[in-house]
């Protein structure tokens, strides 16, 4: 079958067996030839094939609804409803979004990025549907990963004791980005091992049913020996106690089963489990036999030998270089414990973790638990790292709040992927922390312009005992500069003057330092003398220097890879009215007020005028002419 010409999955409707196992086959090698070239999540969506067309062949996309949690195993749905010739671009600047997206089709009915919102969005169409007197299915389609994050079990508390008629299926993989962990993964695996419930319970139903009902009180022991049944054919039956009707454990990979289960769920009143055991990156042997799960989300890649094509000696990853610092400080600081949400591999804790076995906690999916959990570790007297994405922070904010910074407690946050990310979009730009960790009381934001300046900061916030610190550090790889032999304690709150200049003053950190002495160099060739300062520490402002450049009445321009919203530039602007400046301009350059989607690091830059060619442009217009300045 020609992929490219499907524009919709209504003729999956007449196909057979035989006919659904060829064309899982050819989407397979469809997405491995594909991905090798765009990169993308190939190992998640290799895994749900079958799942996927059987979904589209039992009920009836866009009237009935499908919210795929995460969204990164949408692939197959995308090239079912369409878009297949559009995989060229995934991922790509102005291409096809890696996650569902809304105005991409009407067959995307919930964006997600972020893990264990679907089961709420459905719970809000079923009410909608039953108060408009529809009649659709909803069915979210969510993992086992996601299933641990605290919105999924809220949304499936409410779920069943509403009773809505919702078909929840759970994806089953036993993998997130990594190794699921927890009591309810443990569960899920005595499920799997359980045999299959549903045909159990309907033949047991159909038996009861042949005997004679010779009064009630006969009956009622049929109804009690089905319910003594129910829990020796399921350890737990958590889904059951929750209030939904649960079907599996399903083949995920055979067509007989997932059409029987899935067609049984369709016809079936009130909430209900179909649980779906898939095999993660299926069909293609590197990604079936990885056990770190580096096929989560990959780049350009070797068809033939899975090889990942990288650039020649690169420099280490900054989350790498982040992790080997705190190894460093936890060699001769027992105080240190590291905490990550699902993202020991992304966050490159795995070497510390095996350095440091019993000081590394995995806490899955639950951001808001692993800040507290920080807290908890801070109050009696050790030092929590919390290493996380800067999108999957906003998730713990509330905690940020009320648990670390209220009570002033000594947690240090790895903000990883702080900036922009590139092909991940607008779910995964990490341009919003400073803006909402600079408004909260106690809290030191610092961001290091080097793998060197890294390990001092690192250094500086296991050392520093006043409250929370942040690091930020960006997604890619460090520099290549050498580090010190030993790590010194920076100064809070202390800036270094990189380039000096006496016509203005450009104060930035980070990711566009380089682009701020570039566009400096340039206009020294113009006569215009631009001072550079590697403004390091967010909050606090250095204030001592900021006195002594308003002073000069130079033009000042902030640069920043964020948000201008509330951002580094705005706590300048702050400053500056707070202590009664009126002649100095101050120029803000950041990230516009809009979600910026996916593309290159590179090409997102250009498209929000973030570049040392408009840094000068700026520069050029707040400095006087040599006739104005004679």
């Amino acid at each position: 079958m020609d992929l490219n010409k499907i524009q919709d999955p209504s003729f999956l409707k007449e196909m057979t067996i035989n006919q659904l196992e060829e064309l899982s086959e050819e989407i397979r090698q469809f997405l491995i030839t594909n991905l090798a070239d765009t990169g993308g999540h190939l190992g998640a969506n290799l895994g749900v094939v079958e799942l996927t067309l059987a979904l589209h062949k039992v009920y009836k996309s866009p009237e009935d609804r499908f919210l795929w949690d995460v969204g990164h195993q949408s692939y197959i749905h995308k090239i079912l409803t369409g878009r297949a010739s559009q995989f060229s671009t995934l991922r790509q600047y102005e291409g096809l979004c890696g996650f569902p997206k809304r105005n991409e089709s009407e067959h995307d009915v919930w964006e997600t990025g972020h893990s264990s919102t679907s089961l709420s969005g459905a719970m809000g169409m079923a009410i909608a549907r039953d108060l408009k007197n529809e009649d659709h299915s909803i069915v979210p389609v969510i993992g086992d990963g996601a299933l641990t994050g605290g919105m999924a079990l809220e949304a499936l508390n409410h779920i069943g004791h509403e009773k809505k008629n919702v078909t929840v299926i759970l994806n089953d993989n036993e993998m997130s980005i990594a190794k699921n962990v927890g009591a309810l993964h443990g569960a899920l695996g005595r499920m799997r091992s359980a045999g299959k419930y549903n045909r159990a319970k309907e033949d047991l139903e159909w038996l009861l049913k042949k005997v004679p009902a010779v009064g009630g009180k006969l009956a009622k022991a049929a109804e009690r020996l089905k319910d003594s049944m129910k829990y020796f054919v399921v350890p737990g039956m958590f889904f059951e106690e929750l209030g939904f009707t649960y079907y599996g454990p399903v083949d995920g990979h055979d067509f007989n089963d997932l059409l029987e289960s899935l067609n049984y769920a369709k016809k079936t009143d009130g909430p209900v489990i179909v649980h779906v055991v898939t095999q993660k990156g299926k069909g293609y042997h590197p990604a079936e036999s990885d056990v770190k799960d580096k096929w989560h989300g990959v780049g350009p890649y070797k068809i033939e030998s899975g090889e990942k094509i990288k650039p020649v000696d690169a420099p280490p990853a900054w989350s790498q270089v982040v992790s080997d610092a705190l190894a460093k400080e936890a060699r001769t600081d027992n105080r240190i414990v590291a905490i990550t949400p699902a993202m020991i591999l992304g966050s490159k804790l795995d070497k510390f973790g095996e350095e440091f076995p019993d000081r590394l906690y995995d806490v899955g999916i639950a951001e808001q638990h692993a800040t507290t959990v920080s807290a908890g570790l801070a109050t009696q007297g050790m030092k929590p790292f919390l290493a996380i994405y800067s999108t999957f922070l906003q998730r713990g904010y509330d905690q940020v709040i009320h648990d670390v910074a209220r009570q002033n407690l000594n947690v240090i946050f790895g903000i990883d992927r702080a900036g922009l990310v590139g092909a991940d979009g607008e779910t995964h730009q990490g341009v919003f922390d400073i803006a909402f960790m600079r408004s909260i009381p106690n809290v030191v934001i610092t961001m290091p312009k080097d793998e060197n300046e890294a390990q001092h900061l690192v250094h500086t916030a296991v050392e520093y005992n006043d409250g929370p610190i942040a690091i930020r550090y960006p997604r890619g790889n460090a520099k290549g500069v050498a580090t010190d032999e030993d790590a010194k304690t920076i100064p809070i709150g202390s800036w270094e003057v990189l380039k000096e200049g006496s016509d203005a003053v450009i104060l930035t950190f980070g990711t566009t330092i380089d682009m701020a002495l570039e566009a400096s160099r340039e206009l020294e060739k113009e006569g215009r003398s631009v001072r550079v300062v590697n403004a390091r520490f967010i909050k606090p402002l250095d204030e001592a220097m900021l006195h002594d450049i308003m002073k000069e009445e130079l033009p000042i321009l902030t640069v920043e890879e964020g948000v201008l919203q509330g951002g580094f530039g705005s706590s300048v602007l702050e400053f500056k009215e707070d202590n009664n400046y009126t002649s100095q301009w101050v120029k803000r350059m950041g990230v516009p007020d809009r979600f910026i989607e996916h593309g290159s690091v590179k090409k997102l830059w250009e498209e929000i005028g973030l570049t040392s060619d408009q840094i000068a442009s700026n520069l050029k217009e707040m400095i006087p002419s040599k006739q104005q300045r004679a």
